[in-house]
C-alpha cells in the first residue's frame, strides 16, 4: 500500500541563508535521533555552477522496542528491525544561479522490506524574493512483514510527519540564531 507525507513551508529568510542552515542542521541537540551526517561526495559542474553533494546520515532506529523484541515464526521476517542504527542517503543539487536546491533521499537500511523516498526543493518564494519556499514529498512502503506492514507504515508516517515538523522548527531556530529575526513582507 504505502503512505505519503507532504510538507510545504515558507522560511522568511533569503535562499542562501536557508540552504546554509539546512546543510548544517544535523546533528543537533534538538533531534537526538540523527547521530551523524557525512559528505561522501561533492563536486561542482564548472559549466552550470551546480554543486552536487551526496551525504550519508546515521540515525537511531526508532522502531518501537516491542516490534524489535518478538521472535517466533510470525516475527522472523521482521528480525531485520533489530538493528541499532539506520542509514539514509541524501543527494542534493544546489543551483546558485537559479536559486534552488533539489534533494532526493532514500533509506539504505531495510531495502528488501521497506522503501522510503523523499524529494524536496528549496527555492526562492514567488510571494517574496527574500523568502524561501520548502516543498517535500515523501513515500514509505513496507512489504514482507505480513500483518505488520500496515502497523509499520502507520508508525513511519506519524514519525516522518513529526520529524518534518521538528526539522522545520530546527531550521527556524538556526536561522534566527544565525541571521536574526525573519524578514518582514
Amino acid at each position: 500500500m504505502g503512505v505519503t507525507v507532504d510538507v510545504h513551508e515558507v522560511f522568511k529568510y533569503p535562499f542562501e541563508q536557508v540552504v546554509a542552515s539546512f546543510l548544517r542542521k544535523y546533528p543537533n541537540p534538538m533531534d537526538k535521533n540523527v547521530i551523524s551526517v557525512k559528505i561522501v561526495e561533492e563536486k561542482k559542474d564548472v559549466s552550470t555552477g551546480i554543486i552536487y553533494r551526496k551525504r550519508i546520515a546515521v540515525c537511531q532506529n526508532v522502531v518501537p522496542e516491542i516490534l524489535r523484541k518478538h521472535s517466533g515464526d510470525c516475527w522472523k521476517k521482521v528480525n531485520i528491525l533489530k538493528v541499532p542504527n539506520v542509514q539514509l542517503e541524501e543527494e542534493s543539487w544546489f543551483n546558485p544561479q537559479e536559486r534552488n536546491m533539489a534533494i532526493r533521499s532514500h533509506c539504505l537500511t531495510w531495502t528488501q522490506y521497506a522503501s522510503m523516498k523523499e524529494e524536496s526543493v528549496f527555492r526562492e518564494s514567488m510571494e517574496n524574493p527574500n523568502w524561501t519556499e520548502f516543498i517535500q514529498k515523501g513515500r514509505i512502503s513496507i512489504t514482507g512483514a505480513g500483518f505488520l506492514n500496515c502497523v509499520l507504515e502507520t508508525f513511519a508516517s506519524t514519525f516522518l510527519r513529526q520529524g518534518a515538523q521538528k526539522g522545520i522548527r530546527i531550521m527556524e531556530m538556526l536561522l534566527k540564531e544565525q541571521c536574526g529575526a525573519p524578514l518582514a513582507e
